[in-house]
């Protein structure tokens, strides 16, 4: 195997543990949100995860030159889209909305991604990475249609709230990318998530009236979140988009709801019916030909992390 074909496999594989993490979250918010209020979740979830990040910055033997200025300010803006801004859409409308409507709103993300890069980037989209977004949202809509549930009359408020969730994420995959320039993963992750932190820790302040020690179960579920949602997620995520074109990055992440529904019937012992089953290929195979690369759509070289000569 060449060394780009290499890199290409690790992009590839760690796009798909960001998925596996992720198609956690929804089930693990909705149980702490009978606890916890939506933007203490976050506040909790990503100053937890901003001390685990920071740590590993401090520990590393190399460690990744400082960002400059103009730099540091993009990745903190890209981290307010990414994190504050996104979860606070994300779990809001999770708690509005359903988890299945979460999942399927979600399987729109790369064909608003698909918007912004051609707007922003002017990234030229060929035939078969579109036919494969478009593959993929068919199959994640199958997969979560039967499982369905008729929410509240916020419901529609909710679904409104993850839908710009999914302009946000767009957003904050095309700021991202060029914030990461020169920057590995754990350093861009890292001050990410520190700016997100602080913009969550701020907007927390309006649910202090009603903060309480959360119980038991909720504490560790929201370790949970912070350490295998946030900074695995993250770093994985990271480190594959930086490799790709983030379409291909999100469309990747059409697997979500697949592991879904796998870690349902692990864990919680439910049946899968034929039709989830069905959608559960559909989006393998528009996974698949989203990675088919052709011509000018492949992504361009990436550009070397800077590392200090000392420790």
């Amino acid at each position: 195997m060449t060394d780009e074909r290499r890199t290409k496999a690790w992009a590839v594989c760690s796009v798909v543990a960001a998925a596996l993490f992720w198609s956690s979250s929804y089930a693990v918010t909705k149980r702490v949100l009978t606890d916890v209020g939506p933007l203490t979740i976050g506040a909790i979830r990503f100053t937890l995860a901003a001390v685990l990040l920071g740590v590993m910055v401090r520990l590393r033997r190399g460690r990744a030159a400082r960002p400059d200025a103009r730099q540091r300010r993009l990745i903190y803006l890209s981290g307010l889209l990414g994190i504050t801004v996104y979860f606070v859409l994300e779990n809001i409308g999770v708690k509005l909305s359903t988890a299945s409507d979460a999942s399927l709103i979600v399987a729109t993300y790369p064909l608003m991604t698909m918007l912004v890069e051609w707007v922003s980037l002017r990234v030229r989209m060929p035939l078969l990475r579109v036919t494969g977004v478009l593959l993929a949202t068919v199959g994640a809509a199958l997969v979560v249609r039967n499982g369905a549930q008729v929410g509240s009359s916020q419901r529609w408020i909710g679904d409104v709230l993850l839908l710009l969730g999914g302009l946000v994420w767009a957003g904050y995959n095309a700021l991202g990318k060029k914030a990461g320039s020169g920057q590995d993963a754990v350093t861009l992750t890292y001050y990410q998530t520190l700016a997100g932190a602080a913009g969550f820790l701020l907007a927390s302040l309006l649910e202090a009236p009603n903060w309480h020690a959360p119980d038991t179960v909720s504490s560790l579920l929201l370790a949970y979140l912070a350490v295998a949602c946030s900074v695995g997620g993250f770093l994985f995520y990271n480190y594959g988009l930086r490799r790709m074109t983030s379409s291909v990055a999100v469309n990747i992440l059409n697997l979500v709801p697949v592991f879904g529904v796998l870690g349902a019937v692990v864990i919680d012992g439910e049946t899968v019916r034929l039709p989830q089953v069905i959608g559960g290929v559909v989006i393998i195979a528009g996974v698949a030909l989203g990675l088919v690369e052709r011509g000018t759509g492949a992504p361009a070289p990436v550009e070397p992390a800077r590392v200090d000569e000392h420790v």
